[in-house]
């Protein structure tokens, strides 16, 4: 009963805009900051924290990120990591090189790779598809490129850049837990900015040129300006993702962490947490953060009875599977369940 509604009260705009109408869904969203924020730092283990959470977040902020791109405009990327590595050497460089306070340099990382994004975002004004795929492809191939072979950036093919040590307002991040709570509040803020950026008049926009942009442009919607703006906060949420994935979990700027592969597996996040969403966003994270942990585990129990070769292929084997599955069972991927299960929740015990 507490989250059915009965009747219609919403009395003001700001109500009737409101983003958890229901008190029950507010209820839950402080319920899980309260776990996030003073519950899962005092709880768990170092690992957990370091080696699950912390890689969470930020693959959750890339993956909404490229969500805004995908799932809100219609844009296909494939080379999402590559603007990852362009945040995380951006922001290192500014925060070890130029001192630039840390926080500003995790901005400055989204910042830098927010320019480089909408370059590769240009074809998109012509193309659309697998084209534009395509097109996405060679900026993961370029970026790698530049990235690997100009010294001043990385040291050279297959450099390496150490994080220093992390600095908030004087205080060091030395423990798992401090950098937990360093990408825990960055996530939040820039959820909240990009769900209400969505909710506006930028966000119809995406939506309307997702759906038909030959009409979206009758009705007067820029797809110039609209395609590109897509670009842009995409590239600036995986700049952010790649400077806090840098700084707060791998602890050095490599290439080799932000290959094609992250690409596919971001790309295979969203279709399975639900292109289109927020929420969406964290599911698709989570499961790619969780999937190889739990596999590995249920392999060691049948470890002599599984060929080797099964075995180092399974990851691939169950994630691919997966998103074959989700596209054919429920293309809008796991969000869609869960929006459906409170659809439910609003009716029940009354299914009219």
């Amino acid at each position: 009963m507490l989250y059915r509604e009965c009747g219609n009260y919403k009395d003001t705009y700001a109500k009737d805009m409101a983003i958890f109408p229901i008190p029950f869904d507010r209820w839950g969203l402080g319920v899980m900051l309260v776990l996030a924020f003073l519950v899962i730092p005092f709880t768990t283990s170092d690992y957990w924290l370091s080696s699950i959470m912390i890689p969470f977040y930020c693959f959750s902020l890339a993956a909404l990120g490229l969500n805004f791109l995908t799932g809100y405009a219609g844009q296909v990327s494939l080379g999402h990591a590559a603007f990852m590595a362009v945040g995380a050497y951006a922001s290192l460089i500014l925060y070890s090189r130029f001192h630039v306070p840390l926080l500003l340099s995790i901005l400055g990382g989204g910042i830098v790779s927010s320019a480089v994004g909408p370059v590769f975002g240009i074809p998109s004004l012509r193309i659309k598809g697998f084209y534009l795929a395509v097109s996405t492809l060679a900026a993961q191939f370029i970026i790698e490129w530049i990235l690997t072979h100009w010294k001043w950036v990385s040291g050279g093919v297959f450099g390496t850049i150490d994080a220093p040590d992390l600095y908030v307002f004087g205080w060091i991040l030395d423990t798992p837990a401090k950098k937990y709570y360093l990408v825990l509040c960055i996530l939040v803020l820039l959820v909240v900015f990009g769900k209400n950026l969505v909710r506006g008049q930028l966000g119809r926009n995406w939506m309307a040129i997702r759906d038909m942009d030959v009409a979206a442009e009758v009705i007067g919607v820029s797809l110039f300006r609209n395609k590109l703006i897509a670009f842009a906060v995409s590239s600036f949420y995986a700049g952010v993702a790649g400077a806090m994935v840098t700084m707060a979990y791998y602890g050095a700027a490599n290439i080799e962490e932000f290959n094609l592969v992250l690409s596919f597996h971001l790309l295979g996040a969203i279709i399975i947490g639900g292109m289109g969403t927020v929420l969406g966003s964290f599911f698709g994270a989570g499961f790619m953060i969780l999937m190889p942990i739990f596999i590995n585990q249920a392999l060691l129990v049948f470890l002599e009875r599984v060929p080797s070769d099964l075995r180092a292929n399974s990851e691939a084997i169950v994630f691919g599977g997966l998103i074959v599955f989700f596209l054919i069972v429920e293309p809008y991927g796991m969000a869609r369940l869960w929006h459906t299960i409170k659809d439910k929740m609003r009716l029940w015990p009354f299914p009219y």
